[in-house]
């Protein structure tokens, strides 16, 4: 399992976080927030962050489509304590871009994801839109 970057377990790295409670339901036989509902929490977050920086808006048929998504866990969460769902864009391509996303609980790092999304229409792969690409810019993770 790769180490995570020193940026990534730090809260302040990331331009925008949301907060969510866990559920009764999230925990698995040993007490601990499962892998599934982990990934839930990081999609929760994801698409609110999403919603905030309105990836939303694009052309008439196009659409953003997720590429991958990894995910690596490096402590245990736990019911009842809220996670924190922090998120910034990593990297921009051409038509597509990463999310870093890190689960805070208690200030520490759980877990963290990178998401890769890519803008589409009809003959494949989109070019990002400027305004887009301005957005992102302002919304990158600090990775120094």
């Amino acid at each position: 399992m790769p180490k995570p970057q020193s940026w990534q377990l730090d809260p302040a790295s990331y331009p925008f976080s949301h907060r969510t409670e866990t559920r009764f339901a999230d925990m698995d036989l040993l007490g601990h927030i499962n892998n599934v509902a982990m990934a839930g929490l990081f999609e929760h977050g994801r698409g609110m962050f999403n919603h905030t920086i309105g990836v939303q808006r694009r052309a008439p048929g196009q659409r953003w489509l997720i590429v991958s998504v990894a995910i690596e866990y490096i402590a245990e969460a736990h019911f009842p304590q809220h996670v924190d769902v922090a998120c910034g864009i990593l990297r921009v391509g051409s038509s597509s871009w990463q999310i870093a996303s890190a689960a805070f609980q208690g200030g520490e790092c759980k877990a963290t994801c990178i998401t890769t999304i890519v803008l589409t229409d009809e003959q494949g792969p989109a070019p990002l839109p400027q305004d887009l690409r301005e957005e992102f810019e302002r919304l990158s993770v600090k990775t120094a």
